[in-house]
């Protein structure tokens, strides 16, 4: 895509398949590492064809990334949600009138990042957090962004009986976790960490038509980025390594993620 091109996915079936862009489905543009330019960092990636979703991690950043979307009329989209490593931080459940308000913004797309992470502290409360967001997805008829760290078996058996369907942000699993995934309808979404783990297999197992791009930035830069932080204009080198192992284009990886993620978040 040209320089300067800002493609309307406003609606499906908005792309022109002759005209492909990405979407980096998993952005962090509200942390503080983007406190000094973050308006040309989203600048340079909307010019470029790249759109995002800024990913809430508590409710002051939830908050935020809806604010930084709004000062945009299209392309920077918003996702709301406590982090399982955070569940200790807040108080999820009486903030809950405050996340179902902001879940009726017209820019959020989303509910999350949620789920459960073996690393962090207080299982039992991080399982009530999830649970409490899986009910608010399917109130808002949202779709869910799910964060799962060594933590894949009990995820799985707490989504298995929701109506809500979403994507794995940051896919760590293994074949048995991938396959179920896929059964109950899940997105998958890879990022920078495919540079750092061997998730080859899974990757050429995932059909395309089920991959979300992401960069989890200002994390998991990808080496060929050679910059620290990450940006959301580096999604272009997870699509190229992955064009690279299912051995197929740079721009059909291009257009069929990016049109997997305006059907999943209904844009």
């Amino acid at each position: 895509m040209g320089r300067g091109a800002k493609p309307d996915v406003t609606q499906k079936g908005a792309l022109n398949n002759n005209d492909p862009m990405l979407f980096d489905t998993h952005a962090h543009l509200n942390f503080k590492d983007y406190d000094k330019d973050r308006e040309k960092v989203i600048r340079n990636s909307l010019e470029e064809g790249v759109f995002m979703i800024n990913v809430g991690t508590d409710i002051n950043e939830s908050k935020k990334v809806a604010e930084i979307s709004k000062k945009h009329k299209k392309g920077v989209y918003s996702s709301i949600g406590l982090h399982p490593l955070y569940v200790e931080k807040e108080d999820f459940e009486n903030l809950l009138p405050e996340y179902e308000n902001l879940a009726r913004s017209s820019v959020v797309v989303a509910i999350g990042e949620t789920g459960l992470d073996l690393q962090g502290k207080n299982m039992e409360k991080q399982r009530q957090v999830f649970l409490k967001h899986i009910q608010l997805a399917e109130k808002s008829g949202l779709p869910l962004i799910l964060h799962c760290r060594k933590a894949h078996e009990e995820l799985i058996e707490l989504i298995s009986n929701s109506t809500s369907k979403g994507v794995i942000h940051c896919f760590t699993g293994g074949e048995k976790e991938l396959k179920e995934y896929l059964e109950m309808g899940f997105y998958i979404g890879f990022n920078g960490i495919i540079f750092k783990m061997n998730l080859e297999k899974e990757i050429r197992e995932t059909p395309l038509e089920r991959i979300l791009l992401e960069t989890d930035c200002p994390f998991l830069t990808p080496p060929e980025a050679k910059t620290e932080r990450n940006e959301p204009l580096f999604v272009k080198y997870i699509a190229k390594e992955i064009a690279r192992i299912k051995r197929i284009s740079v721009k059909e990886v291009a257009k069929v993620t990016t049109r997997n993620a305006v059907n999943l978040f209904k844009l």
